[in-house]
């Protein structure tokens, strides 16, 4: 069985740094480390990270290593970004938050993980953004938090 395929935003990164969320999300790291997931980032996660402290930069590159590519911001991804302000999932100071769904859905991850709890993993905006994704024709996607996602094993 291949391993799940896991876009991270930028919270799981700098989450790895933040006594709060450091535990679920180094685990999910290892769990990339490991090949018992596979990390799928973006150009938006690059932009953001760009100015990030140095130890998130580092572990973003540590990443695309182990991912090979990095979903561009197309104009597909910019239309379902559209269809989403159209909806009022989110406002339009949120679009990078967006836009990160938007990669995810298209690229067909079987999960995007944050923990943007306000914005991102909240069933709220889940069901509002899946009733988006589903009306364009794409499969609802996944979002959960690192510590739904991470298997909890060992280096």
């Amino acid at each position: 069985m291949e391993p799940l395929r896991i876009y991270i935003d930028t919270s799981v990164l700098g989450g790895c740094f933040d006594p709060e969320f450091a535990p679920w999300s180094n685990g999910l790291m290892r769990d990339f480390r490991a090949g018992r997931l596979v990390p799928v980032l973006s150009d938006v996660t690059a932009a953001e990270v760009a100015s990030a402290p140095e130890p998130v930069r580092d572990l973003h590159q540590e990443m695309l290593a182990l991912v090979g590519t990095v979903l561009p911001v197309t104009p597909e991804v910019l239309g379902l970004v559209g269809k989403y302000e159209a909806a009022k999932v989110l406002g339009t100071r949120f679009r990078a938050d967006m836009q990160h769904i938007a990669l995810a859905t298209i690229a067909g991850v079987d999960s995007l993980v944050s923990w943007n709890f306000k914005h991102i993993v909240r069933l709220e905006k889940i069901r509002l953004f899946n009733a988006v994704n589903v009306e364009s024709g794409y499969r609802e996607l996944s979002i959960r938090s690192p510590r739904e996602v991470t298997t909890y094993e060992g280096p």
